[in-house]
């Protein structure tokens, strides 16, 4: 085994114990997971941390504990939602600078839950969305484009931002269910809604 010199020592704050547990998973399940991720090692006792291996890979997994264990205040964590923050970090061709022209995670609060993106061009997305009035989003399908762009609309519906939700796509035939069915989902997900006008 390869010694690694390098090594980061750091609390999470506020120490809260129900949130340690939370951001460690079961027999520390998502600490593995990790370190699984990032090549390196880390220990904790209560709040106090530390990370051994690599100096990129110590740094990300520092970055990503304190993100993570941010999120635990409203959320229980899964192994998938653990994976979705590496993911986020691009982490998964191993360690990356965080800090090289990648902007704060967006998200969006939604009375189901926050909807956050699962990567840098789902991020930009988001950013774009949030700051201009239309955007286009292009890519193949399942990719989560209309879910974001849905759950946006039903976050400005909830903070009044506008007074209803105009879902627009171009009909060849009378049958409108086989084309709005997909979008559908997506808003009753995101918004709970129970009536669709």
């Amino acid at each position: 085994m390869t010694e690694h010199p390098f090594h980061l020592d750091f609390n999470l704050d506020p120490p809260d114990n129900e949130r340690l547990a939370n951001l460690c998973g079961a027999l520390d399940q998502h600490l593995r997971q990790i370190e699984g991720r990032l090549g390196v090692e880390i220990s904790n006792r209560g709040n106090r941390f530390r990370v051994i291996g690599t100096p990129e890979g110590v740094r990300v997994a520092g970055d990503l504990l304190e993100r993570i264990y941010a999120s635990t205040e409203d959320e229980v964590l899964t192994p998938q939602q653990v994976h979705l923050f590496v993911q986020e970090l691009g982490a998964d061709a191993g360690p990356v600078d965080t800090n090289a022209g990648e902007q704060e995670p967006e998200f969006v609060m939604t009375k189901r839950g926050r909807i956050r993106p699962r990567g840098q061009n789902q991020n930009h997305y988001l950013g774009n969305i949030s700051r201009h009035d239309i955007n286009f989003g292009v890519g193949p399908a399942g990719t989560g484009k209309t879910y974001l762009a849905v759950a946006c609309a039903v976050d400005a519906l909830e903070r009044d931002q506008v007074r209803r939700i105009l879902l627009v796509r171009p009909l060849v035939s009378r049958h409108l269910q086989p084309h709005t069915a997909p979008r559908h989902p997506a808003l009753l997900s995101a918004a709970g809604l129970v009536r669709l006008l």
